[in-house]
């Protein structure tokens, strides 16, 4: 009762500092600091100075401004145009046409990133402006672009399975292995979607282009060679062991000022504004990833995540039981605490749980990963849906509404991950046979 009370004490504040319109990284750390001070004997001064500049100085996060900043560079020249250019002719014949270009995009760079607000920034100021342009509504434009972001999480490298590997001592590489084919299906499931809503609002959809013969669209697509060689550069770099994911970001930034200035479309005043759009940008994620941080380890003093997993491993529930709570569970929480955080803070509860109940680690990984990109596009904390108020300047419950067909494919894509484990487990053991 004790927990409950404190918990909604917290929610009310968090929603009544939100309504008044300050800013949402501001919120979490007042919400944070109103936690600690009242509900824990550790002061809170000390432990928010700390918290934010340990968040802030972080080096994994080195590559999120990197990464948004090579977005920025794509934005502003002719690298976004062209992409588009090449994959509209490719898209034209799918009912939805260029809405594919978000899930296709979301995917591809996935692989790249690592990061949900990485991926969905960097499509999202490729592919947004675009779309506007050619008409397309946006209510399913950034609908699909938050949903398809979260596939940064998913699609390796991604740090959340590296944190789970850790955390729960299963093999990091059997894990990326492991998430190749949910990705892709994933990618599919929001694509299928895509097709359905434009089948069901065929006048919502800009008429297709002139129809060109297959050697027209090959010879179309070769302004998709710059963007495919600047892929192929960070991806190349990753998965051969020459560079981490922030080199790779690094390598990826440089590749892109050198693109965009071999094609004539970098100038001083393109490069000073890309800079200055990008640190823009990164500075509302980060601040917002610092008051997350923040509220994390007030909540973690609280104790109120250990005591929710303590009180579902005392409920004796069957593995589907368990599985379906778990969802419940960290849909919840990833309301208000970013994924990074739920996985640290519950692991050391949740495993011994799940073990028993005789999951297997590797596939409950994945599915620890699904929930919480489910998390990135939930309100009020999902990051998701923040980056794109940042660059829409749309209201967060209509960026939330939007979004929610996408959110209810992820509860699909666990309820298929669970009926099939297979396509989870199938990967790994055959890489390793």
């Amino acid at each position: 009762m004790n927990d409950l009370l404190v918990t909604t004490l917290l929610i009310a504040a968090l929603f009544l500092i939100l309504a008044s319109g300050v800013w949402i990284g501001l919120t979490l750390s007042g919400v944070a600091w109103i936690g600690m001070q009242l509900f824990s004997a550790r002061p809170a001064g000390d432990a928010m100075a700390l918290t934010i500049w340990g968040s802030s100085s972080s080096w994994t996060l080195t590559a999120l401004p990197l990464f948004v900043w090579m977005g920025e560079i794509l934005f502003r020249t002719r690298l976004s145009q062209d992409m588009f250019k090449g994959l509209a002719p490719w898209m034209q014949w799918l009912p939805g046409r260029l809405l594919h270009v978000n899930v296709m995009g979301c995917a591809i760079f996935a692989a790249v990133s690592g990061s949900s607000a990485a991926t969905c920034a960097t499509i999202g100021k490729m592919s947004l402006p675009e779309l506007a342009k050619r008409g397309y509504p946006d209510d399913i434009s950034i609908g699909s672009l938050a949903g398809a972001g979260t596939l940064g999480l998913l699609i390796p490298p991604s740090i959340i399975m590296i944190v789970y590997g850790v955390t729960a001592d299963v093999s990091i590489a059997e894990l990326f292995i492991a998430g190749v084919i949910p990705g892709i299906m994933l990618a599919l499931l929001f694509s299928g979607y895509i097709v359905l809503w434009a089948l069901r609002h065929p006048g919502a959809v800009p008429p297709r282009d002139q129809r060109l013969s297959f050697m027209q669209k090959l010879a179309a697509s070769r302004s998709l060679i710059p963007v495919v060689l600047l892929i192929v550069a960070v991806l190349g770099s990753i998965y051969t062991g020459v560079a981490t994911a922030t080199e790779a970001a690094a390598i990826g930034v440089v590749g892109s000022l050198v693109l965009s200035a071999a094609q004539g479309s970098m100038d001083w005043a393109t490069f000073k504004q890309s800079l200055l759009g990008g640190t823009r940008l990164y500075c509302m994620i980060a601040l917002i990833l610092a008051g997350a941080a923040f509220l994390t380890l007030s909540m973690g003093y609280i104790g109120l995540p250990r005591h929710l997993a303590e009180w579902i491993a005392t409920l004796g529930l069957s593995k589907v039981q368990l599985i379906v709570a778990l969802t419940i569970f960290y849909a919840i929480l990833g309301c208000f605490l970013d994924g990074i955080s739920m996985v640290v803070l519950t692991m050391g509860v949740i495993m011994p749980t799940v073990q028993k109940a005789g999951i297997d680690p590797l596939w409950f990984g994945i599915f620890i990963v699904l929930v919480v990109e489910m998390a990135q596009i939930t309100p009020p904390v999902g990051f998701n849906l923040f980056v794109l108020q940042g660059m829409t300047k749309r209201e967060i419950s209509w960026i939330a509404r939007v979004t929610l067909p996408f959110f209810f494919i992820m509860v699909v894509a666990v309820a298929l991950v669970y009926a099939f484990p297979q396509l989870v487990t199938w990967l790994p053991a055959h890489m390793k046979g």
